[in-house]
């Protein structure tokens, strides 16, 4: 293929990568940018085999075949509430091959680059190891926590941010000595020793973040793995490369700044590993009062009784695969004539955006599903709020206790509803590690159990009462 033809699909590609973010944008149009990505992902890949660049096709096609076998069974079997490990681990694996490209194009023989060309080019280099050594280990140390083989809570280890800036400093030192090299073997120690330290940052910025804002940083080091791969499209003169790069990184920046905000957290305190971490002046507030359980039948019968019903759905819900039984209830319960409604958290469950794919997923409409600002207001006029596995996101610490944990973080006001059910397995603190007072407020009844287990049988005594049938023994 010639070099017009590559430019011309990687054209074509950039085009389709632009529809692609824009059709992500929205619940309805996201299927339609799943496939417009496919689609210039594809065209990408095969311009580029088939570059005049590309000679080695035995090699290619021997590391391909198996990627692509093991990406494909790994994908297939990943259920959605492991997506986001997911995610980690493959933002580590972007990390990764933007250091190993530019360890390989430094070590590469003559680049035929002199003068400033050959200056840019080794800033080049040494940028784009540094950015995908961070978001290597980075990304792992993500994986790690919300695969529960790390610790949840932040690592709050003493002069911490001195401990960032430090780095950084060294980092700078050493790339002066990288520049300053006469040889290739010279360079390539500093060079080294600069992917040892960033990849301890990037072990640290996110060790030094807790369990309950990984969605925040997932979301960040996306953005880190785009830039990491624009250094890689400017190490190997690929311009689309370079965009696919600067859309990723540009996109995982304007996410993580919008969740920050409705989290009102600071979108710089992301970068510098302290998110969250704000250690409070005081003693946590003391919860008091004691919870009160509550059976399916007295579940059913107050989602029968009201006529004003918002669902808030939290990780509980993926992690039982309960959002399809939801769905029939929400029907069941509009068909009455209520006014059935879902508030959904920035950060519910553990990558933005999950619970809105599980209620796609189950063909719920999409104007009942609202964003938190949109919902919180209207929990005052609602007759019974149901919580679905929802924790840290419903807990009233956040506006009620300065010196919380989670103190200064919107959360959905459930309690401001004249009843809650919260559906959980215990009375056990969510993933931050705090416990929630709203498990025993006086308008809260807690229903215990699998979630599956009780949205099927609360499915089941609205079922039989819409037929005339009774149901006996289905509550716990």
């Amino acid at each position: 293929m010639t070099n017009s033809l590559v430019t011309v699909a990687y054209i074509a590609a950039s085009a389709l990568f632009i529809l692609s973010l824009a059709g992500l944008s929205n619940q309805e149009t996201a299927r339609k940018g799943n496939l417009y990505g496919i689609a210039g992902m594809l065209i990408a890949f095969v311009a580029t085999a088939l570059g005049s660049q590309v000679t080695g096709y035995t090699t290619l096609i021997a590391v391909i075949i198996p990627g692509v076998i093991i990406g494909a069974i790994l994908a297939s079997r990943v259920a959605m509430t492991s997506m986001p490990e997911l995610v980690a681990i493959l933002h580590s694996f972007v990390g990764l091959a933007a250091v190993l490209v530019g360890i390989g194009n430094y070590l590469q023989p003559e680049s035929g680059l002199t003068g400033s060309e050959e200056v840019i080019h080794q800033i080049e280099i040494y940028i784009g190891v540094f950015i995908g050594a961070v978001t290597f280990t980075g990304s792992i140390i993500a994986f790690g926590k919300l695969r529960a083989i790390l610790g949840s809570k932040p690592l709050m280890l003493p002069g911490r941010h001195i401990l960032n800036i430090s780095l950084l400093v060294a980092t700078v030192v050493f790339g002066v000595q990288f520049m300053g090299a006469d040889s290739t073997a010279a360079g390539l120690t500093p060079l080294l020793i600069m992917t040892g330290l960033a990849s301890f940052l990037g072990i640290h910025l996110v060790v030094s973040i807790g369990g309950a804002d990984m969605p925040v940083v997932i979301s960040m080091l996306n953005s880190y793995s785009g830039w990491a791969a624009a250094a890689a499209g400017f190490m190997l003169s690929n311009d689309l490369l370079i965009i696919i790069g600067a859309l990723v990184g540009s996109s995982g920046a304007i996410l993580s700044y919008i969740m920050c905000e409705a989290m009102n957290r600071s979108f710089f305190s992301v970068i510098l590993g302290g998110f969250g971490t704000g250690a409070p002046t005081g003693e946590a507030k003391k919860i008091e009062g004691e919870a009160t359980p509550t059976t399916v039948e007295e579940t059913a019968e107050k989602l029968r009784n009201a006529k004003n019903i918002i669902i808030a759905p939290g990780y509980g819900m993926a992690v039982a695969q309960a959002q399809h039984s939801v769905a029939q209830i929400t029907k069941n319960l509009r068909d009455r004539g209520a006014n059935v409604r879902f508030g959904i958290h920035p950060v519910a469950g553990r990558l933005p955006g999950h619970m809105n794919v599980l209620l796609a997923e189950a063909n719920l409409p999409y104007d009942i599903v609202l964003e938190m600002d949109e919902i919180n207001d209207d929990f005052g006029e609602t007759d019974l709020v149901l919580v679905i596995g929802a924790n840290d996101t419903v807990n009233p610490s956040a506006i009620e206790d300065p010196n919380s944990p989670i103190a200064g973080m919107p959360v959905l006001e459930v309690w401001n509803a004249e009843n809650v059910v919260v559906m959980k397995r215990s009375l056990g603190s969510g993933y931050a590690g705090v416990d929630n007072p709203l498990f025993y407020k006086e308008n809260t009844d807690m229903l215990f159990g699998d979630a599956r287990e009780n949205v099927d049988a609360i499915l089941g005594q609205l079922a039989a009462k819409s037929s005339g049938k009774t149901l006996v023994g289905a509550g716990k």
